[in-house]
């Protein structure tokens, strides 16, 4: 890189929690950056999931760089075995973060990335390419030159369609008024639109586990709630797992109780079911799979979400062709072949482009994968901040603590909220609390009966890191 470019900021998408981790990490190596939120505060994504508790405790939730200056601040650190809800992990952690002196002036709102690209280069020319800076323009029109781009963006905004075929069902755009996002907060601010109406949950994820069993509870509040479940499987063996044999515990709880829900009759599934088409009629809508109809007052989209790589057309990604992760990373989360959310640390190899300087990290690093975890995220902003800085013996020193057990929320009640543990590794057994559990949009995983967090040999000396929970 040129002087001219080095003494430009890095350009950070994003102020969600791995966004202020890489923040934190330019923080304390001294290096300019500005962070661009397109929310009117930080972490504001995570805010619209805020009735969901996640099933990763504090000590896995805050990045070491930023309780490192969180502590200097005197922040006084959450109790680490308790499990926050989304909006205790923005109030609590994303916002003191993002108000510290060190970070505040340099994060921005309301400013939402239109496009990012090089300075005067395209796509297509490569002469001159390597030397250039990126241009980052805001929606306003306004242009913002940076030595690196940490994209942060996340993928909330890109939810994916409830058509079996990847693009909008017929009809489904014309009955977008009946048609709910993931996780809706069925229980409080969105209870009257569920409450005495049949809901209709589309998705065999842990998203759509979580609605399911929201809506089970409310159902055996409010008389006249129903609830039908629609899958592509012809069966659900995937979404009730191993359940007690399952080595996540977690996960094994969730579909036990989805389960039992399904054969007392409180969710009506139906197996073999593709979108095909969608069509309001006397204010219900009709979902047909071309051969059977469903019909119901709402729909939850519990489909999962996608990347949005349209901000950086003209950047030379190599993204996966399945995940749309990049290359390097997108075998080790392909959830073709992995079962959870455990992952082999990683950090700026694998998150490297053709395109030198851009790196995508958070959830928007794993494409489609649903089973993205904070930790991990915080993981990849340490080791792409320090490449950037040029300390390459610390950017390729990727190590990750966590759980090995791909989940990472939870419903525990309030005064509850506090686990002995990690997860299938954790090291004592521990009753956690029942509770309907919730997945988040940046991980997946859920926790939803009774059960016991059993040890698990971690990664280590005597096992290898890619030797994982889900095998």
């Amino acid at each position: 890189m040129t002087t001219q470019r080095d003494d430009l900021p890095v350009v950070v998408i994003g102020a969600g929690p791995v966004g202020l981790a890489a923040a934190a990490h330019l923080t304390e190596r001294g290096i300019a950056f500005t962070v661009l939120e397109a929310g009117d505060r930080p972490a504001a994504a995570v805010r619209e999931w805020g009735h969901v508790r996640l099933f990763s405790p504090w000590r896995y939730d805050i990045d070491a760089a930023a309780r490192r200056l969180l502590i200097d601040a005197g922040w006084v650190e959450p109790e680490p075995d308790a499990l926050p809800t989304g909006a205790q992990l923005a109030g609590d952690y994303a916002q003191p973060l993002a108000d510290l002196p060190a970070l505040k002036p340099h994060v921005r709102y309301g400013a939402r990335v239109q496009a990012v690209t090089r300075l005067g280069v395209d796509r297509l020319r490569t002469a001159g390419r390597e030397t250039a800076a990126f241009l980052v323009r805001l929606d306003g029109g306004e242009d913002i030159h940076a030595r690196a781009v940490i994209d942060a963006s996340g993928t909330w905004r890109t939810p994916n369609v409830l058509g079996a075929s990847g693009i909008r069902a017929r009809g489904e755009q014309a009955v977008a008024g009946f048609v709910e996002p993931a996780l809706p907060d069925v229980l409080g601010a969105d209870r009257h639109r569920f409450a005495g109406r049949r809901t209709l949950v589309v998705g065999s994820g842990h998203s759509a586990a979580n609605t399911l069993l929201f809506l089970a509870e409310l159902a055996a509040q409010a008389p006249g709630t129903s609830v039908v479940w629609a899958i592509r499987s012809t069966d659900a063996g995937r979404t009730y797992g191993g359940e007690a044999a399952d080595a996540l515990p977690a996960r094994g709880a969730i579909g036990t109780r989805v389960r039992e829900h399904v054969e007392a009759g409180t969710i009506e599934l139906v197996t073999g079911f593709s979108v095909a088409s969608l069509t309001e009629t006397g204010g219900r809508v009709v979902v047909s799979d071309g051969s059977r109809d469903i019909t119901a007052d709402r729909i939850v989209s519990a489909t999962g979400f996608r990347p949005d790589h349209g901000i950086t057309s003209e950047l030379r990604l190599d993204l996966d062709p399945i995940l749309g992760a990049t290359r390097a990373l997108a075998p080790l989360i392909d959830p073709n072949e992995h079962s959870c959310g455990t992952v082999p640390p990683h950090g700026v190899d694998e998150l490297t482009h053709p395109e030198a300087g851009y790196y995508a990290v958070g959830v928007k690093s794993y494409g489609r994968a649903p089973t993205f975890l904070l930790a991990t995220g915080y993981e990849q902003a340490r080791s792409v901040v320090a490449a950037i800085a040029g300390d390459w013996a610390a950017a390729r020193d990727v190590r990750l603590d966590l759980p090995e057990t791909g989940v990472c929320s939870s419903d525990v009640p309030l005064d509850e909220a506090t686990i002995g543990g990690g997860g299938c590794c954790g090291p004592a057994e521990v009753a956690a609390p029942a509770g309907p559990g919730a997945a988040t949009g940046i991980s997946g995983g859920l926790l939803a009966s009774p059960l016991t967090l059993r040890p698990v040999t971690a990664a280590g000396a005597d096992r290898p890191a890619g030797d994982a929970c889900c095998g």
